[in-house]
């Protein structure tokens, strides 16, 4: 069995700016995850997607990035903002918010890479037309970008 992969945490002061585009999950100096976020890779059929991602230690930050995601209007508008992480500690949680079925496409992604303490969230927007099954590889394919372009 692979050993699972653990990240740096940053110590941070107000705001972290780094590409391709960060948040930080409060203000203060303490140690926060940062977000990365990528948008924009896949439309399909007027549907738009978007995919963060950041290292988290609990229950608490990763519902403190949710919202901090949220605070971008954007992001607080979407039809979905589907997320999953493994936790060293209490294992698997995932959240569908509606799209059922993609909290369980993330978390599987994160296993066979063996990742934990780190949570990646698929964002859709509804773009006006039901994508069956599709929307299930479009929830792999972004998992899958994200987790290239994190080199993870």
């Amino acid at each position: 069995m692979t050993p699972a992969r653990s990240f740096p945490r940053l110590t941070l002061g107000c705001r972290l700016i780094a590409a391709p585009f960060s948040l930080d999950a409060g203000c203060g100096a303490r140690s926060v995850p940062v977000m990365r976020i990528y948008k924009n890779i896949i439309n399909d059929r007027g549907s738009k997607y978007a995919v963060s991602g950041a290292d988290v230690r609990n229950r608490k930050e990763v519902a403190d990035l949710i919202k901090s995601l949220k605070k971008d209007k954007k992001f607080a508008k979407a039809t979905h903002n589907t997320w999953a992480v493994i936790f060293e500690d209490e294992g698997p949680v995932k959240n569908d918010d509606g799209e059922g079925g993609a909290g369980q496409v993330i978390l599987q992604m994160l296993e066979g890479n063996n990742i934990r303490n780190h949570v990646i969230i698929v964002t859709r927007w509804f773009g006006g037309v039901k994508l069956g099954g599709d929307r299930f590889r479009r929830v792999q394919d972004y998992v899958r970008y994200y987790l290239e372009a994190e080199k993870l």
